[in-house]
């Protein structure tokens, strides 16, 4: 299970950015996952307390926004929304495309921090 290892950088991360801005805690990590990334969102969440387990993150809810894949068609001259992995063709006028331009997203969209209040 790959999403193991993924988690594991996303936590590293978080736990620097966390650092740098002196957070006592972390409440939420949410993530922007591409449908064609090969990240399995239920894996995802399943691995989360364990990635995250004796860190600063640990018992922070995991947030998953899903990017829908999409291509370009240069025959529509349209963004379309593709569904499977190997159907880069245009969903309206079937031309095969190889321009995909979103889908493989695996990012941190944002983390939500508790710091402690000044003074």
């Amino acid at each position: 299970m790959h999403e193991l290892g993924l988690l594991t950088s996303v936590v590293a991360a978080v736990t620097r950015a966390a650092e740098r801005a002196g957070a006592t805690a972390v409440d939420t990590v949410a993530l922007r996952v591409g449908t064609l990334s090969g990240a399995v969102p239920e894996a995802l969440l399943g691995s989360w307390p364990l990635a995250s387990a004796g860190t600063v993150v640990e018992g922070a809810a995991l947030v998953i926004e899903s990017v829908p894949a999409a291509v370009w068609c240069g025959a529509c001259s349209a963004e379309r929304e593709v569904d499977a992995f190997f159907a880069l063709v245009c969903p309206v006028c079937g031309t095969p495309t190889g321009r995909l331009l979103r889908g493989r997203e695996f990012e941190v969209a944002w983390v939500d921090l508790t710091t402690p209040e000044p003074g």
